[in-house]
């Protein structure tokens, strides 16, 4: 088999492939964080390997851009696999997932970037692929319709979702290895840049280093992305070595403060404070008071928040910790810890 990477993605300009493929890292050495998932998917891959299998299905949850993809690459190579990605919402019908599954060769990995948004007949379609190797077709309609099985050869699906609980129970249980991803602390994430850096052939001193690091989320694709940006904006008003005033400027330039947040993270808290008293209110409501997608809220804001301490959820809805208070500079009214 060779170790071939068949993408079918849409929408991807130039940059953001140079981004996202000449910068990931493509061995476990290059590979920085996630240090128990990294040790526990290397142990499960030597096992397949004496065993001459393929590695069991794998899931991947988490918030997005901490790898779930650059992992799947590397797997493949460790197996010495052809890795061939696409994503739920792509497999619109059974039939578009029955093309790609009669295609794979033995020890193939089908990675399905945003699994939980496959269709529910994909989806059981998907079932006995994955635990028996073997895919049912109906041929013909009505009383004289017949079922063909077709026998696939041995194969691992890695899906990756950032919404786990919105998986069906039969095709979560259908994975034999689990792991969720987890925010990069900041050394992690300068290691990162500093890889990134040297394949982009520019300098960086130790305080821009930091100064990325911190305002990255925790997040190595944000990293990466600040850096380019950066990079930028080092080439066009200084040198092009990047330096701390350099950095400052231009991450004042992107609207990122100094704990990472955007301009829709402090949107969303003032809807909360401001408009809303502290909270507690609903996810919808939210959505509504700042016009953006309650689902882009829970994905791609709330998390970072959860972790710093800026938000809590309650039963009642979300709630607006002091931290967060003290972040936009408003005064915290004593009455609302007692709904924290």
């Amino acid at each position: 088999m060779g170790n071939k990477t068949v993408i079918k993605e849409e929408n991807i300009n130039p940059e953001e492939e140079k981004l996202f493929t000449s910068l990931r890292a493509s061995s476990w050495d290059e590979f920085c964080g996630q240090g128990t998932i990294k040790t526990a998917l290397q142990i499960a891959i030597e096992a397949a390997r004496k065993r001459e299998e393929a590695i069991e299905h794998i899931l991947f949850y988490g918030p997005p851009g901490l790898g779930k993809t650059t992992l799947s690459h590397i797997i493949a190579k460790e197996m010495g696999a052809t890795i061939k990605i696409t994503s739920g919402p792509t497999l619109a019908r059974a039939g578009d997932l029955a093309s790609i599954l009669t295609n794979l060769e033995k020890g193939d990995v089908l990675f399905i970037d945003e699994i939980h948004r496959l269709h529910k007949t994909v989806e059981e379609t998907l079932y006995s692929a994955m635990e028996d190797y073997a895919l049912d077709i109906i041929l013909g309609k009505g009383p004289s319709a017949r079922t063909l099985r077709l026998d696939l050869p041995p194969f691992t699906i890695i899906g990756a979702t950032t919404r786990a609980g919105m998986l069906s129970a039969p095709l979560r249980d259908r994975f034999g290895v689990v792991h969720r991803l987890n925010f990069y602390s900041p050394s992690e994430l300068g290691t990162i840049i500093m890889s990134g850096a040297g394949k982009l052939s520019v300098t960086l001193d130790d305080q821009s280093l930091h100064e990325i690091a911190k305002r990255s989320r925790g997040t190595p694709r944000i990293a990466l992305k600040l850096l380019k940006r950066v990079r930028d904006f080092a080439q066009v008003k200084g040198s092009g070595n990047i330096t701390l005033p350099l950095t400052q400027k231009a991450l004042a330039l992107l609207e990122v403060d100094a704990m990472g947040l955007d301009q829709l993270d402090i949107k969303y808290l003032e809807a909360i404070i401001k408009k809303h008293k502290g909270g507690p209110v609903g996810i919808e409501t939210i959505a509504s008071t700042i016009s953006e997608d309650s689902g882009t809220l829970e994905d791609l804001v709330e998390p970072y928040l959860l972790q710093l301490g800026f938000l809590q959820r309650t039963p009642r809805g979300r709630v607006a910790t002091q931290a967060a208070y003290v972040h936009i500079d408003v005064r915290y009214p004593q009455s609302q810890s007692t709904l924290l």
